[in-house]
C-alpha cells in the first residue's frame, strides 16, 4: 500500500462482537433495576415527606441490606443445616466474624448509652423460658420455612415465590405469639443479664471474642476431621470469569467475607440512626395487626397491644416504625440485587410439600421469635452485639431447634444439601 492509499484508505471497523456475559450469569434485568430504584429513591423521597428524614434513612438502610444479604448469599438457616449436617463450617465462621466486629463497634456504645451524642440503648431481654422455647420453635420453623427471618425477606424481595408463602404465616404466627406473651412473661426466668453490666466492657468484649473464637475454632476442627480439609467458601465466591471488580461489586456474587463485615457496619450504622440495634420481626408483627384489624379483628383488648410503644406503632402508619420501614427497605434491596444479578424469576408452581413447610416453618417462626424477644438478627445478632445474654441462649435453643427442623426436613420434600447450594 503506496503513502496515498494509505492516506485515501477508510479502515474498516472491526466486527460488532455481543456484550460478553459475566462467569455464565443472566443478563441484568433493566426493567427490575428500573423498578427497584424508583422504589428505592421515589419511595425514601415520599416517606421523608410523609413521616420524618429519619425513617426515610432507615428505609434505605434496609435497602442496603438487602442488597448485602441477597449478594452475598447470607443465610443462616442453610449456613446451620450444612454445618449440622456435612461439618462444613464456612457459614458459621462467617457469623463469628460479623457478631465480633458488631460487639466491638456496638456493646461499647450500649454500654456507654450514647453515641454521637445520641442516646442508643441495646437489644436487651429476660432469659427465660420463654427465650429458650421461642428460639428452638424459630430454629425448627427456618428449617422448614425455607430461611430465617432475614432470609424470608431477602429472597421475597428476590423473587422466590414459595418464600411470599413463608413471610404470610410467619406475620400469623407472630400475632398469635402477641396474644400468648403475656402468660409466657410469668414462666421461670433470670430476667435482663447485660454482660457489659456485670463484666464491664473489656470483660464483656473479652469473654464475647473469646466465645467467637472458640465457635470458629470448633467448626474447622470439626470439618478437618470430617473432610481432611477446609473449605474457601468463606473467602471466595463462584468464580467471577471475565467480569470486572466493579461489575462483581454491582452484580455479586460476593464472599460471605464481605456480607460479614457489610452487615457489622450496617447493625452499627443502624444503631446511629435509630438509637437501637437491627431488628426485624416486630416488623412482621405490626404487618400482621395491621392486617388482622383491616378484617375487623379487634386487637385493643389484647395485653400486648396496650402497651406503649405497640399501641403507638397499631395506631401510627407502617412507614412510621423502624423495623417496619427498613424491613420494606430489605425487600427493595434484594429486589435491587436480583435484578442486577438477572436472577429475578419468580416460580409460578410451588410443590405441595415446599409450601406445606412454608405454612408450619412461617407459624413456628413467627411464634417463637416473639416468645424468644426476637429471631437471628433481633436476639441472636443484635442481641449478642449488645452484650445481652438472652442472645446466647438463643443460639443454643435454635441449634437444637434447626437439628430437628433438618431432619423432618425430607418429609416436606425438601433438599438436606451437603454444601451451599441456594439463598436462605
Amino acid at each position: 500500500m503506496t503513502i496515498a492509499d494509505r492516506e485515501t484508505h477508510v479502515p474498516q471497523a472491526p466486527p460488532r462482537r455481543a456484550p460478553e456475559r459475566t462467569y455464565g450469569a443472566p443478563a441484568p434485568a433493566w426493567g427490575v433495576i428500573g423498578l427497584a430504584i424508583v422504589l428505592l429513591f421515589g419511595g425514601a423521597i415520599a416517606i421523608a415527606s410523609g413521616t420524618a428524614a429519619r425513617f426515610a434513612s432507615l428505609y434505605l438502610l434496609g435497602g442496603a441490606l438487602g442488597l448485602v444479604l441477597y449478594h452475598a448469599a447470607f443465610g443462616f438457616a442453610s449456613s446451620w443445616r450444612i454445618f449440622l449436617v456435612d461439618g462444613r463450617g464456612a457459614g458459621l465462621r462467617a457469623q463469628m466474624l460479623m457478631l465480633a466486629l458488631a460487639t466491638i463497634l456496638i456493646l461499647p456504645a450500649v454500654a456507654e448509652g450514647s453515641l454521637f451524642g445520641r442516646p442508643v440503648g441495646g437489644a436487651f431481654a429476660p432469659v427465660g423460658v420463654s427465650v429458650l422455647v421461642g428460639a428452638f420453635l424459630f430454629g425448627l420453623g427456618m428449617q422448614l420455612g425455607g430461611g430465617c427471618a432475614s432470609g424470608t425477606l431477602y429472597t421475597v424481595g428476590g423473587g422466590a415465590s414459595h418464600m411470599v408463602i413463608t413471610l404470610v404465616f410467619f406475620m400469623a404466627g407472630s400475632l398469635i405469639g402477641t396474644a400468648h406473651l403475656p402468660w409466657w412473661l410469668t414462666q421461670p426466668g433470670l430476667g435482663v443479664v447485660s454482660l457489659p453490666a456485670r463484666l464491664g466492657v473489656g470483660g464483656a468484649l473479652l469473654v464475647q471474642l473469646s466465645l467467637f473464637a472458640a465457635i470458629a475454632a470448633f467448626t474447622v476442627f470439626v470439618e478437618r476431621r470430617r473432610h481432611g480439609h477446609i473449605s474457601h467458601g468463606f473467602l471466595t465466591a463462584p468464580p467471577p470469569g471475565r467480569a470486572t471488580s466493579w461489575q462483581r461489586f454491582l452484580r455479586g456474587p460476593w464472599p460471605l467475607l464481605w456480607g460479614a463485615v457489610l452487615l457489622a457496619l450496617l447493625n452499627a450504622a443502624t444503631v446511629a440512626i435509630a438509637g437501637h440495634p437491627w431488628t426485624i420481626v416486630f416488623g412482621y408483627t405490626l404487618w400482621g395487626a395491621k392486617a388482622a384489624a383491616a378484617f375487623g379483628l379487634d386487637l385493643t383488648t389484647w395485653e400486648f397491644w396496650t402497651w406503649p410503644y405497640p399501641r403507638r406503632a397499631l395506631a401510627g402508619s407502617l412507614f412510621a416504625e423502624d423495623t417496619s420501614v427498613m424491613n420494606f427497605g430489605i425487600l427493595v434491596g434484594a429486589f435491587l440485587a436480583a435484578g442486577l444479578a438477572g436472577r429475578f424469576a419468580p416460580r409460578r408452581r410451588i410443590p405441595l410439600g415446599v409450601a406445606l413447610g412454608a405454612v408450619a416453618g412461617g407459624l413456628l417462626m413467627g411464634y417463637g421469635a416473639r416468645l424468644a424477644f426476637g429471631c437471628n438478627i433481633g436476639a441472636y445478632f443484635s442481641g449478642i452485639a449488645s452484650g445481652s445474654a438472652h442472645g446466647w441462649l438463643w443460639l443454643v435453643a435454635g441449634l437444637a431447634g434447626s437439628y430437628l427442623g433438618t431432619m423432618l426436613r425430607p418429609l416436606f420434600g425438601l433438599a438436606v444439601e451437603r454444601r451451599a447450594m441456594s439463598r436462605g
